[in-house]
């Protein structure tokens, strides 16, 4: 504790000593400001995640700045007026004709008898004869069915020899091969499990009470072991062929989210992972998802997945993958500029939105802009073939991403935000994160951000709010199998039920006497191969 001095002791201080005193209560003071102007941000910014919009896009922050004073902040002089045309309501646009005959050309037909009028009737109504039949009146609605449920009744017919060589010998009509020996599981059946979960994100206790509404008694256990096995046995080799695709690839995307595995887990509170390498998104033909279940983050775990890649790698800015390109050469890592704008985003949103010009003037929104102005530039190139887009960054958008990374520099050297600030956090990050943040105007085929990945791992994260947790390890490799499939069936406009139902029809055929399938033989299963049936693919529409 500092000596508290008495007034004498300050009346017989020399002026020095006075001196030294009032410096050192200035730089007490200095350091309590800046606490509590900390304290202060992070007050508005939790408000701000609590209340507001979460977003980071300059034009959602500038909406709800103009909130707090929507005339100041929306004028602009060089708006025309709008003309009367413009602002007088005017006549509903036709329906188009034809709209929903083409809406549902792909759905199966039954056409009903006719609506019929008797005879009698109409002789009633005219009189006797005075009628003739003109074109029908021809309308469409569309029928739902719920689940329908049939028991399959299979009959392997047996033969015996009575006589000659091969007497008493059994020769049995060749059955096809199940899913899993003795089990009433079929291809359909899994595959709706499959496609309510793992698509729809619902859980297996809440399958199991539709079933029971439906007077089929499926207990969750029992689905569980349908999962687990079937993923063991037929979905890994199959991931592990669509993993090698992905390795194949010039870009890659990563990102991990945490999940809670009960059995894998050291403590109650500890994290395991589960991870989602991707094809990058400027790569149209093929996108490809692998998830990855893993008991941490620590480099060791991209390491292991990454280890005979060569090629750019887009992620956040964990250090995980920092390390991962120094000790894998042929790996270069690139840098999300969604995460580099992320502070000043925070930032304006913790700011005082009482004067809207003055959080325009910040640190924080200026960067924001700059960030915006080559962003959008560069999200107008992803029509563009690879050569183009590189050609139009270092045209364009490189000066600009130069300009900007200088002026950040100046920023930071001028000190002109408080240093623990969201604003200095932002400008430090840059600062630390230039190399990686560049890499995108090296090749027309990295992406600017890493938002793909963060979409490709949305689903997950939908998922485990309704079953929280995983109970053992087994569970989780079993649901990063499925869900790198169904992930990847969506983005190649696949339909996930019919594509699980087909490969889990196709999947056992290919196994050998050992129960064994080679991931080189899967490739017309893939799903981005031509060879798949009309019936696994999204309908189009006109």
């Amino acid at each position: 504790m500092d000596h508290k001095h008495t007034l004498t002791e300050l009346n017989n201080c020399s002026r020095e000593e006075l001196i030294t005193m009032v410096l050192s209560m200035q730089g007490q003071l200095d350091m309590l400001n800046q606490n509590i102007e900390k304290l202060i941000e992070q007050v508005r910014l939790a408000n701000s995640y609590r209340f507001g919009k979460h977003t980071e896009t300059l034009k959602s922050i500038d909406g709800q700045l103009s909130f707090f004073d929507e005339a100041e902040a929306a004028y602009d002089a060089s708006v025309p007026e709008p003309s009367a045309d413009e602002i007088l309501p005017t006549k509903r646009s036709q329906k188009k004709k034809g709209k929903r005959d083409l809406d549902l050309k792909d759905f199966p037909v039954e056409i009903l008898p006719p609506y019929h009028v008797s005879k009698e009737e109409l002789d009633a109504f005219y009189g006797d004869g005075n009628w003739r039949q003109i074109p029908s009146e021809i309308y469409k609605r569309l029928r739902y069915e719920p689940a329908s449920w049939t028991v399959e009744v299979h009959t392997v017919e047996v033969y015996v020899g009575t006589d000659g060589d091969h007497q008493d010998e059994f020769i049995r009509g060749e059955r096809p091969k199940d899913l899993l020996r003795n089990s009433i599981v079929t291809p359909s059946l899994l595959a709706a499990i499959l496609n309510v979960k793992y698509v729809n994100s619902s859980a297996l206790h809440r399958i199991e009470q539709e079933f029971e509404r439906n007077g089929v008694k499926i207990s969750r256990q029992t689905m569980s072991n349908w999962i687990i096995k079937c993923a063991d046995r037929y979905f890994a080799p199959f991931v592990e062929r669509m993993k090698s695709e992905l390795l194949s690839l010039h870009v890659t995307q990563s990102d991990e989210t945490p999940t809670q595995v009960i059995a894998d887990s050291d403590h109650p509170n500890s994290k395991c992972y589960m991870w989602v390498h991707r094809s990058g998104e400027l790569y149209k033909e093929r996108p490809i998802v692998i998830y990855e279940y893993q008991k941490g983050r620590d480099h060791h775990k991209p390491l292991d997945f990454y280890r005979d890649y060569k090629g750019i790698l887009v992620t956040d800015s964990l250090q995980q993958y920092h390390v991962l390109e120094r000790k894998l050469p042929e790996v270069t890592n690139a840098n999300c500029w969604a995460h580099a704008r992320r502070d000043f985003a925070d930032a304006v949103k913790a700011a005082d939105k009482k004067d809207p010009q003055a959080v325009k003037q910040s640190v924080a929104y200026q960067a924001l802009q700059k960030i915006a102005g080559f962003y959008n530039i560069d999200t107008e190139l992803k029509g563009l073939s690879s050569e183009e887009r590189l050609q139009k960054r270092q045209e364009v958008i490189r000066p600009m991403v130069e300009e900007f990374f200088a002026w950040v520099k100046q920023q930071a050297a001028e000190c002109a935000v408080p240093p623990k600030s969201k604003t200095a956090q932002g400008l430090n990050f840059l600062i630390n994160q230039e190399k990686y943040l560049k890499v995108f105007l090296e090749d027309g085929d990295v992406p600017i951000d890493n938002s793909a990945s963060e979409r490709a791992i949305r689903t997950f994260c939908i998922g485990k709010k309704n079953w929280m947790f995983h109970n053992t390890a087994n569970g989780a490799n079993a649901s990063a199998l499925v869900y790198s499939i169904s992930e990847t069936a969506k983005l190649n406009n696949l339909r996930p039920y019919y594509y699980f139902k087909y490969i889990l029809t196709e999947l056992p055929k290919r196994c050998d006497k050992q129960g064994n399938i080679d991931p080189a033989e899967l490739d017309d299963l893939m799903p981005w191969s031509s060879e798949l049936p009309d019936e696994c693919r999204k309908p189009r529409r006109s």
